[in-house]
C-alpha cells in the first residue's frame, strides 16, 4: 500500500514526535503529582512516602542503555511500542497496588513505567533523525519543536491528575488506568512514524568501545551540560511544593509555580532552535547556565510568593536552553551506527543525575532549608559555567558540523523503513 505523502512530510512527522511528547510529560508531571501522594497513604513509616516517585526515576535510568540499544537493533517504532506497552502494564499493575494498598508493589509498578521514560526520552533524537532525512538544517528546531510538546503535558498533566483520582471508589485508581490510556494512545501513534532504517552495522553490533566514542571533548561537555541541567532542575522543583508549604504559602499557589516552571521548561522550545541556527548551541547553553545562576539568586534573596515563581520560570527556561543546547552538540559529534550508544548513555547519565537528585532533595530541604539547597545547586552550575568557558576558548564556538543536504525526492525513501 502506497504511503500518504503528507504522513511521509517532515511537518507530520516532526508533529507526531511532539504529540508523543506530550502524552510522556502527561505521565511524568501525573506520576510527580500523584505519587508521593499516594505512597504517603500506603506507607506506615512516611520516610518511604516519595519511594514510589524514585522508583520511576530509577526504573527509567536501568532501562535507558537498553533502551537505545534494542532500537538501535529493531528501529526507533518498535522501542516506542515496546515502551508504551510496558507503561501499560506498569499502570495497570499501579491500580492493582493502590486497591491493594500495597507500596510496595506500587513502587514495582513505577520502576516498570519508567522504561516509557527512558524509551521516550529519546524523541528529540528521532527529531534529529527525521530532520536528517528531510532537511538536515533543521536539525536544531525540530529537536526544540518535539520537546515543546511538553507544555500540554505541563498543563494537561495536573488536570488529569486531579480530574481522575476520584472517578473510582478507590483513590487514585482512576488517575493510574487513565494514564494506561495515555500509554495505549502513544503506542497507536507510534505506528505512524517513518524513521530511517537501523543500519547493517548497528543491527550486527560492529560498533566502536563506548570510551573510545567518548573521547570528544565536545560530547563530554554536552553530556555533562544535559545530566547537569536535568539534575539542578529536578533537585528545586522536587523540593519547591514542600519548600512553599513551610514557608507558609497555599497548595494552590505551589501548583501554579509548577505550571510556570513546566511552561518556562517547553515554550521557548518554539525559539530555541532558531537561537541555535543563529547564535550557536555553545552559546545557548551558556545562556541557560546563566539562567541557572539566575535562578539560584533569585531563590537565595527571598522566599516569597514573587521569589519562587521567578526562580522556577528562570530555572525552566535554563533548563531548556542547556538540555536543547547541548542535545544539540551531541547529535553532530557521533556516526550513524554509534548513535544509539552515545545517546542511551548521555539518558542513563540524565536519569541517574535525576535518581540523585530527586533522593536527596527532600531530606536535604527538610534538615537545612531552601537556602542551603540551592547553594547545594551552585557548584554544579558553575562547574557547567568553567566547562562551556574552557571549550569556547579551547576550539571556538560553533562546534555544529557542515551537513549534507538529502535531496527530497529520496526523503520519503528513506524515512519508511522505520
Amino acid at each position: 500500500m502506497r504511503r500518504s505523502p503528507v504522513r511521509q512530510s517532515l511537518g507530520f512527522q516532526v508533529g507526531l514526535l511532539a504529540t508523543m511528547q506530550a502524552l510522556l510529560l502527561i505521565v511524568n508531571v501525573s506520576f510527580v503529582a500523584i505519587n508521593g501522594l499516594v505512597g504517603f497513604t500506603l506507607a506506615d513509616n512516611k520516610l518511604l512516602a516519595t519511594l514510589p516517585v524514585t522508583g520511576y526515576v530509577l526504573g527509567a535510568a536501568l532501562w535507558a542503555i537498553p533502551a537505545a540499544a534494542l532500537m538501535a537493533r529493531l528501529g526507533r517504532r518498535r522501542g516506542y511500542t515496546l515502551g508504551a506497552l510496558v507503561m501499560a502494564v506498569g499502570a495497570a499493575l499501579a491500580g492493582l497496588a493502590v486497591y491493594s494498598a500495597s507500596l510496595w508493589l506500587l513502587c514495582l509498578a513505577t520502576f516498570v513505567c519508567g522504561g516509557f521514560n527512558a524509551f521516550g526520552i529519546s524523541y528529540r533524537f528521532a527529531a534529529a533523525d527525521v530532520a536528517d532525512a528531510y532537511r538536515p538544517t533543521f536539525r536544531a528546531k525540530a529537536i526544540s519543536l518535539v520537546l515543546a510538546g511538553g507544555i500540554a503535558g505541563g498543563v494537561l498533566g495536573p488536570t488529569l491528575a486531579g480530574w481522575s483520582r476520584g472517578w473510582l471508589s478507590t483513590q487514585y485508581l482512576g488517575t493510574y488506568l487513565a494514564l494506561g490510556v495515555m500509554a495505549l494512545l502513544s503506542l497507536l501513534l507510534a505506528q505512524l512514524l517513518h524513521l530511517p532504517k537501523p543500519t547493517e552495522q548497528a543491527a550486527a553490533g560492529q560498533l566502536r568501545p563506548l570510551r573510545e566514542l567518548l573521547q570528544p571533548a565536545v560530547l563530554r561537555i554536552a553530556i555533562i551540560c544535559c545530566a547537569v541541567s536535568y539534575g539542578v532542575m529536578n533537585l528545586l522543583m522536587v523540593a519547591t511544593p514542600l519548600a512553599m508549604t513551610l514557608h507558609h504559602h497555599s497548595f494552590a499557589q505551589a501548583g501554579l509555580v509548577l505550571e510556570w516552571h513546566v511552561i518556562g521548561m517547553y515554550a521557548p522550545g518554539f525559539v530555541t532552535g532558531a537561537l541555535i541556527a543563529r547564535f550557536g548551541a555553545l552559546r545557548v547553553i551558556l545562556a541557560g547556565v546563566l539562567l541557572n545562576l539566575a535562578c539560584i539568586a533569585v531563590a537565595l534573596s527571598g522566599t516569597g510568593m514573587e521569589h519562587f515563581l521567578v526562580a522556577l520560570v528562570l530555572l525552566g527556561v535554563g533548563w531548556n536552553f542547556m538540555y536543547i543546547g547541548g542535545t544539540t552538540l551531541i547529535t553532530y559529534q557521533y556516526s550513524g551506527p554509534e548513535k544509539n550508544r552515545v545517546q542511551g548513555f548521555t539518558d542513563a547519565c540524565v536519569f541517574t543525575t535525576m535518581v540523585t537528585s530527586s533522593a536527596s532533595s527532600g531530606a536535604l530541604l527538610v534538615a537545612n532549608g531552601w537556602q542551603l539547597l540551592n547553594w547545594v545547586a551552585l557548584p554544579f552550575v558553575l562547574a557547567a559555567f568553567l566547562a562551556v568557558l574552557w571549550l569556547a576558548y579551547r576550539f571556538g564556538w560553533r562546534h555544529e558540523q557542515p551537513v549534507v543536504s538529502i535531496p527530497a525526492a529520496a526523503a520519503p525513501e528513506v524515512v519508511a523503513g522505520d
